[in-house]
């Protein structure tokens, strides 16, 4: 069985961090309504892919809060879908690769190693460079790739799909105008001064 019915997921994970919680398993239709919400870390259970329809379901949530509208995105899961598969589509035809091992290797570029927390030490309050877990390493990728498509898109002549393949193919190449690769290198970048 294929992702989609198109494209195969027998795809090598390089980072050896991620290889637990990026699921390629073959699913037909990856939405799977929940089923996995029972299990502890059930992100990891749900496939990759899923995971980034359900980001794009939501793009306007910065931090804790809704900042920003999420214009269309209005959480129906069938217009995700066919965004997603066009924006696969659109990868496939420019780098003549599978779309699924070009997505993969963006999360892997994408996702920060090192962030920082705050520290209240005697009333002041301190920042403190820490490690970033497997599953938040991805999950910060996937949020910062479907939040800089959707500011590129929104309001705009650029369409979600075209601006999430681009977003894509950016983090994949390591270009400073993917919005995921600037924001991992900020995060590294204020956790190295804080150590």
């Amino acid at each position: 069985m294929k992702l989609f019915d198109t494209w195969d997921t027998n795809i090598g994970i390089e980072d050896r961090g991620l290889v637990n919680y990026v699921n390629l398993s073959p699913i037909l239709v990856p939405k799977t309504g929940g089923k996995n919400t029972v299990v502890r870390f059930w992100k990891s259970k749900y496939s990759i892919v899923e995971r980034l329809m359900n980001k794009l379901m939501v793009p306007g949530h910065k931090g804790k809060k809704h900042k920003l509208t999420s214009g269309k995105c209005t959480g129906k899961s069938h217009t995700v879908y066919n965004i997603v598969f066009d924006a696969f589509k659109i990868i496939e035809n420019k780098t003549k690769k599978n779309p699924i091992e070009v997505f993969v290797k963006a999360i892997e570029n994408s996702a920060p190693r090192e962030e920082i927390t705050t520290i209240e030490y005697g009333g002041a309050k301190y920042p403190q460079a820490v490690d970033c877990s497997p599953q938040r390493r991805i999950d910060i990728s996937l949020r910062m790739m479907v939040q800089g498509a959707y500011q590129k898109s929104y309001g705009k002549k650029k369409k979600m799909v075209d601006a999430l393949a681009e977003e894509i193919m950016a983090a994949y190449n390591m270009e400073q105008g993917s919005a995921a690769i600037s924001r991992k290198l900020e995060l590294e970048r204020q956790a190295d001064g804080s150590r």
